[in-house]
């Protein structure tokens, strides 16, 4: 598969410190996108950038917590001042931490929502007004939200992490009535069973047990799938919206 009309663009990617994020950063990297690194994990942000950069392609590091709005402030700021204005926007970054809802977890419900509703709302308000102005002036400008088949599909035990997924992909669908007609392509992409570092924040032993289960019957997909899939969405023409997918291991129903 031929991605070379990224060749050039300008990428904000959350979440980039491990999992779909990183893979994306990775993968955009690899064919000449210049690439705005965000996450909390500072020190994983900068080896991940000095790796970019000795294969070949440009990185920037920016420890950003979504949950914070100054944090996510000054990133806009530092993103701006090294690559100039912004054309394409992932938003990976998130949280999913699953209990009995009679457990009464509000520390993780308050978590999840902060960084899978909030903290993408901050980035989507941070970085719109570039995807607009790149639209307007003729380029390809792109907003890419990962949410989960959990939006749509009930587990057990994942009420408030499927209920923060279905904001986003109905917020994904809302925006495209704002910014499609400006020109900006909006995707939201719904994986299912990935392997990431979701799994390992999981404190409920059984649950826990049961997420490993899944992965040994199902063959779960890789980060690497979801990152191939979103350079795939944002090298087609620019008149072409590729609005919604759900990506699902083979044996997943």
């Amino acid at each position: 598969m031929s991605y070379d009309t990224l060749t050039g663009r300008t990428a904000v990617v959350t979440g980039a410190a491990s999992g779909m994020g990183e893979a994306t950063a990775r993968l955009l990297a690899s064919h000449g996108v210049r690439v705005a690194l965000l996450a909390r994990r500072a020190e994983r942000l900068t080896e991940l950038a000095a790796e970019i950069e000795a294969a070949g392609g440009q990185a920037l590091a920016v420890a950003t917590d979504v949950t914070d709005p100054a944090s996510v402030e000054a990133a806009r700021e530092r993103v701006h001042a090294a690559y100039g204005q912004v054309d394409l926007v992932v938003n990976a970054a998130g949280v999913m931490l699953p209990n009995p809802i009679t457990e009464g977890r509000a520390d993780e419900w308050q978590r999840m929502l902060d960084t899978n509703v909030t903290g993408a709302l901050r980035v989507i308000g941070a970085f719109t007004p570039d995807l607009i102005a790149v639209a307007e002036s003729g380029r390809t400008a792109d907003l890419v939200n990962i949410s989960s088949i959990g939006a749509h599909v009930p587990f057990p035990n994942y009420a408030v992490y499927g209920a923060t997924k279905a904001a986003l992909t109905y917020l994904s669908q809302s925006l495209r009535t704002e910014l499609g007609p400006r020109d900006v392509r909006v995707t939201n992409i719904e994986p299912g069973l990935t392997d990431t570092e979701l799994g390992g924040h999981i404190d409920n032993a059984e649950l826990s047990g049961q997420l490993d289960g899944m992965f040994d019957a199902l063959i779960g997909l890789s980060a690497d799938d979801i990152a191939d899939l979103i350079a795939y969405t944002t090298s087609r023409a620019r008149h072409v919206n590729l609005r919604q997918a759900i990506v699902l291991p083979t044996r997943q129903a």
